[in-house]
């Protein structure tokens, strides 16, 4: 009954419960509760298997990768109650969301290109635009091309890889898709004079809801992105091959321009949106730290603000009106990835399909005065994170459908949207864990360590698989949603990684045009920041970008926020003498790196 159901996590339950009882200890187990346990086992699983229709499809489970252009951590699911996204929130009812996850560099190719190949930016070697791993660093197996040689269908549809010379301008297929990537044609018009605006002119504003019907094609790009993983997942169904397939469709809001049907403005009326909490440049922040918002001072309806370089303020009317249309981009992706989920239920490979979904990086909205993500703030560096695995996360599911699509524009605002907590997991985790832990799911080999000469190893990890953690949180959400009593098991960060690690470069000390996406050759700075659980830590050192080496004997700036009391990070004590012995703890472990933070 229980074989062996995508190799080891389908009939996982009944091992769980076993170990469950409670914590390990047998001795305290009521044979009743067991047995309840079992026969819930039983009938969940059996219910899943039922639904699927080969032994082939069982062993080898589908794989979809949602990725989330420049999306922070605003949403329901993450208790961001401003924001409307049912959509995702209902994938995370059925899914480990991960409450702490963070990405290694803020900015989208670096970071695209770290999570896709489990690498960090300093063995990518891709802190900016400018280079393919493949030749700049090193030949590097990536999270699709795995896959792919495994057998799987690779897909890529929309933003996957950063487009352009950092995926060699094919989103480096052959080697990682089955078959050339598709992009929305429509994304030609990013930069583009196509914003309505007051003066009933078009113009390229940041802020930009649109008649959909007027723009070029008449579409917008994640429009055409979800029809065609729509189209694609209806190929699947029909395909009698069964080969399983690995689908990685990419978002592009929300993104700067903020451009989406104007509907979903309506969703949140300015007279409900506040300021950040924290609007203003913290207390002691070295001027490396800041990033001079220059995306956004180049867009036609900003530059009329006249805003100050570089540290502004914006205007507060005008802050909440881009937080405004940030929210309404939001649950328009929303909305897109609530069709792709929709279809993948209807197409009847919801229950055999691991489902990822995640940020590339975060997006600050006025906190700390900043208003953009090349930074190394919380703001920035923290994702959305969760992991759906069908048996083993769909705690919440009764016998109701899965992935109904939610339409927010037809119920409107006023309806907010009972969706049941899931699994999750406080843990300290990266984007760098995706790739292993996505191949461990599946049952494919899960790359190693990687050795202290990484450029030479073609297949291993600088992260690590979030399996483990992944059954720990469906062990304590199954006991919770059962009414069944244990041991604690809220220590999920107890035996995981006590730091994770981000970076971002700097041309200069002081802010300049180019602080915010510097030129490799132009990089003489690196912020290198560390997050544990009750700090964040920052070292701003001298880097030769000929060399790749970063000089943490020339300390340019140290920032140093006590988490536990100051949460937003507004207060820099690194300077203090008060904190010297910390700050020379917390350096050594930064020095250290991610080696020493990994699981035990």
């Amino acid at each position: 009954m229980f074989k062996v159901v995508y190799h080891h996590c389908l009939y996982i339950y009944p091992r769980m419960s076993i170990a469950f009882c409670l914590g390990g200890d047998m001795m305290n187990c009521n044979v009743f509760v067991v047995l309840f346990i079992w026969l819930s086992v039983i009938q969940s699983t059996l219910s899943v298997v039922s639904s699927l229709k080969t032994e082939a499809s069982i062993k080898r489970p589908n794989v979809l990768l949602l990725v989330i252009d420049d999306l922070r951590p605003a949403l329901g699911c993450y208790d961001y109650p401003k924001v409307i996204s049912p959509n995702i929130d209902q994938l995370a009812s059925q899914s480990v969301l991960f409450e702490n996850a963070h990405v290694q560099q803020t900015v989208c190719g670096p970071s695209r290109t770290s999570f896709l190949t489990s690498r960090r930016p300093d063995t990518t070697r891709l802190y900016d635009f400018g280079s393919y791993w493949r030749t700049h660093a090193g030949n590097f197996t990536s999270l699709p091309q795995h896959f792919k040689e495994n057998g799987y269908f690779s897909y890529s549809i929309g933003k996957v890889f950063h487009p352009g010379i950092c995926s060699n301008h094919n989103d480096d297929y052959p080697l990682s898709w089955s078959k050339p990537a598709y992009h929305p044609s429509t994304q030609a018009y990013m930069m583009d004079k196509v914003c309505p605006d007051a003066d009933g002119k078009r113009h390229m504003n940041l802020l930009c809801p649109v008649d959909v019907s007027t723009q070029p094609e008449g579409s917008l790009p994640d429009i055409q992105s979800s029809e065609h993983a729509v189209e694609m997942l209806k190929e699947f169904q029909a395909d009698s091959s069964e080969q399983p397939f690995f689908l990685a469709v990419g978002f592009h809001k929300p993104h700067i321009p903020f451009k989406f049907p104007k509907d979903f403005l309506k969703l949140y009326p300015l007279k409900e949106i506040d300021l950040a909490p924290n609007p203003f440049k913290p207390i002691g922040l070295p001027d490396v730290a800041f990033a001079p918002y220059h995306r956004l001072r180049i867009r036609h309806d900003f530059g009329l603000l006249n805003v100050s370089f570089p540290y502004g303020p914006v205007p507060e009317t005008f802050q909440k009106r881009i937080r405004q249309h940030y929210y309404s981009s939001v649950s328009y992706t929303d909305s897109r990835v609530g069709i792709v989920l929709n279809q993948l239920a209807e197409s009847g490979f919801a229950n055999n399909t691991i489902i990822i979904l995640l940020g590339d990086h975060g997006w600050s909205l006025g906190e700390h005065a900043e208003w953009c993500k090349y930074e190394n703030f919380e703001v920035v560096t923290r994702i959305p994170l969760m992991v759906h695995m069908p048996g083993m996360t769909d705690i919440n599911l009764t016998n109701e459908k899965k992935f109904p699509f939610q339409d927010v524009l037809k119920s409107g605002s006023s309806q907010r949207y009972k969706i049941e907590r899931g699994p999750r997991s406080t843990a300290l985790v990266e984007a760098v864990d995706v790739f292993p832990t996505l191949a461990e799911l599946a049952g494919l080999k899960v790359p190693p360590t990687c050795p202290l000469d990484t450029l030479k190893v073609d297949f291993c990890t600088e992260g690590a698989s979030l399996a483990k953690l992944m059954m720990k949180s469906a062990q304590k959400t199954f006991l919770k949603v059962k009414k069944l009593s244990s041991k604690d098991m809220s220590g999920d960060n107890e035996d995981w990684k006590d730091a994770v690690f981000s970076q971002y470069p700097r041309p200069s000390v002081h802010p300049q045009w180019s602080s915010d996406l510097p030129d490799l050759k132009d990089i003489k700075i690196m912020g290198y920041t560390m997050r544990t659980r009750h700090h964040r830590y920052t070292e701003w050192v001298a880097f030769n970008p000929a060399t790749f080496q970063a000089d943490f004997n020339s300390v340019y700036a140290r920032e140093l926020y006590l988490r536990d009391s100051d949460p937003l990070e507004v207060y820099n004590v690194g300077n203090l003498p008060m904190y010297e012995d910390l700050v020379m703890k917390m350096r050594k472990k930064l020095i250290a790196g991610w080696r020493e933070a990994l699981p035990k």
